[in-house]
C-alpha cells in the first residue's frame, strides 16, 4: 500500500513538473511569437466600416510586432464563412479574427451554426463601438423621441421604416426601439444600405436606423433629420444629438461593434500579449482620428469584459430577434 501511494505521489509530483513547466514555458514563447505573418481573417468585403478598422489594427500590429499583419477578407453568410473559418484555423495565436455585432446575433437568427461562438473563440478585446443614428425624413413631424413615439403609437402600423436587409444591426436596432417604446411600424428590407437611404431620402420611406458615417451628408443638407443615438452615451461625432435613453427611453442601448478574436487554444500569454498591443494601437493618435473620422468610438476592453460584454448582446438579440418572430431564418 505505502509502495502504491508512493507511485501515486511521484504521479502527482511529475504532472505538476509538467505543468510548471508548460507555466513557465508562456512567457517564453511570447517573447517569441510571432516569427511569421498573421492571418486577420476580416468577415466583410473590402472597404466597409469594419474592414476599415481592421486594417488600422493591422498596420499598428504590423509595426509592433515586425511582422505583416495580412487583412485576409472572407465576407459570406452574415459573417458566418469568416468565423467559421477562424474557428477552424490551429490555435497558435497567427490567426486573429475581427468580429462584429453579427457574431452576437447569429446564433439566434440562423437555424444551424458551423461553430459555438465564445466556445470556439476566445474573446481578446472590443475594439469600438459606433452608435446607429435614428433619422426620419424631413416630412415626418418630429423632433425629438417622445414625439416619435406619440406619433407611432397613434398610428400603429403606420409608418415604414427601412432596413439594410433583414437581420442586419439597423433592422434590429428598429426592432429594439419598437420593443422598448411598445410601438409598430412595417419593415422593408433592402438588399443594403444605400438603397435603403436612397429611398428614405426620397421619402418612398419614413425612418432609419444607419451608422452616423452613412447619414452625415444628408444631414448636413437637411435631405434627413436626426432624432437621437442610440448608444447609452452621446457621441463625440454628434455630440448636441441627446441618446435615446436620455429622451424618454431609460436604459435603451444598442450599438454596432468590432472586436479581435482568436481560434480556441491560443495560450494565455500569447492571448495578453495580443491584447496588449492591440490596445496600445487603439490608443495611438492615427488610429482614433481615423475611427472619429467612421463615427467610431475605440474601447480597449480586457478579454473578460469582452467575453461578458458579448453574451449580453447574445442575450439581448436573442429576446429581440424572438419577439420580431425572426427566429430560424
Amino acid at each position: 500500500m505505502r509502495q502504491q501511494l508512493s507511485f501515486a505521489g511521484q504521479s502527482i509530483a511529475v504532472r505538476w513538473l509538467v505543468w510548471l513547466g508548460v507555466i513557465l514555458a508562456f512567457p517564453i514563447q511570447a517573447q517569441n511569437w510571432p516569427e511569421h505573418a498573421i492571418r486577420y481573417i476580416v468577415p466583410f468585403p473590402p472597404g466597409g466600416g469594419s474592414d476599415v478598422v481592421a486594417r488600422a489594427i493591422a498596420l499598428k500590429l504590423t509595426q509592433s510586432w515586425g511582422q505583416q499583419v495580412v487583412v485576409d477578407n472572407r465576407p459570406g453568410a452574415a459573417t458566418i464563412l469568416g468565423c467559421d473559418l477562424a474557428a477552424k484555423a490551429p490555435a497558435d495565436g497567427y490567426t486573429l479574427l475581427h468580429a462584429s455585432s453579427s457574431y452576437a446575433i447569429n446564433p439566434a437568427l440562423q437555424k444551424k451554426m458551423p461553430y459555438e461562438s465564445l466556445k470556439d473563440h476566445l474573446a481578446v478585446t472590443q475594439a469600438t463601438f459606433q452608435p446607429y443614428v435614428l433619422v426620419v425624413h424631413p416630412s415626418l413631424p418630429v423632433h425629438d423621441t417622445r414625439g416619435l413615439i406619440a406619433l407611432l403609437r397613434s398610428k400603429p402600423d403606420g409608418i415604414i421604416f427601412a432596413s439594410p436587409g433583414t437581420g442586419s444591426g439597423g433592422h434590429l436596432a428598429t426592432e429594439r426601439f419598437m420593443l422598448a417604446s411598445q410601438t409598430r411600424m412595417l419593415h422593408v428590407a433592402y438588399r443594403g444600405g444605400s438603397p435603403a437611404l436612397t429611398d428614405l431620402i426620397s421619402g418612398q420611406v419614413q425612418l432609419m436606423f444607419p451608422t452616423i458615417l452613412a447619414v452625415t451628408a444628408q444631414l448636413k443638407s437637411g435631405r434627413l433629420r436626426s432624432v437621437a443615438v442610440s448608444s447609452a452615451q452621446r457621441s463625440s461625432a454628434l455630440p448636441d444629438l441627446p441618446t435615446i435613453a436620455e429622451s424618454g427611453l431609460s436604459g435603451f442601448d444598442v450599438t454596432s461593434w468590432n472586436g479581435v478574436m482568436t481560434p480556441a487554444g491560443v495560450t494565455p500569454a500569447i492571448i495578453a500579449k495580443i491584447h496588449r498591443d492591440v490596445v496600445i494601437a487603439l490608443q495611438s493618435a492615427e488610429v482614433r482620428d481615423r475611427l472619429k473620422a467612421d463615427g467610431a468610438e475605440a474601447v480597449g476592453s480586457t478579454p473578460e469584459q469582452f467575453t461578458r460584454h458579448i453574451m449580453h448582446e447574445m442575450q439581448q438579440w436573442a429576446r429581440v430577434i424572438k419577439s420580431a418572430g425572426l427566429t430560424g431564418l
